[in-house]
């Protein structure tokens, strides 16, 4: 009888413990975390730090808050003098809302690149080549 309790307590502690190891998370200084509880945003962004989540039900998705550099590929590009250029460029961009990055946009790193992408050609077709140059 008391062996059949001790192998049911240490069943207990040792489910216990592994839901306690998958609740924590650590957040780290440059991130916040955003929850998402059973697909729904949940109302606070968390801070860094420790913090713990419902394992199943919550998803913790962390954004990086730091300025990110990304590289635009070369494009091709007509001025308005009708000369053909290839520029490369190079992009800075830093969240400053990390639920709406996490829920308005599908990908945002991917949704900046083609940004960039695309407001580069758009620049290249409005300007000359001795704008371009200078």
């Amino acid at each position: 009888m008391v062996e059949e309790l001790v192998v049911a307590g240490v069943a207990v502690a040792s489910g216990a413990a592994v839901y306690a190891i998958a609740a924590a998370k650590v957040i780290k200084q440059y991130e916040r975390g955003v929850v998402l509880r059973l697909g729904r945003l949940r109302s606070q962004v968390r801070a860094p730090g420790f913090t713990m989540i419902v394992p199943i039900v919550d998803r913790l998705h962390k954004v990086n808050m730091q300025i990110v550099t990304m590289p635009v590929p070369a494009q091709d590009g007509i001025t308005r003098d009708n000369v053909t250029v290839r520029v490369d460029a190079v992009i800075y961009f830093k969240v400053v809302d990390a639920a709406d990055a996490v829920v308005q946009v599908e990908d945002y790193r991917f949704a900046v690149s083609q940004m960039a992408q695309t407001s580069l050609r758009s620049i290249i077709g409005k300007s000359d080549l001795d704008d371009l140059l200078s």
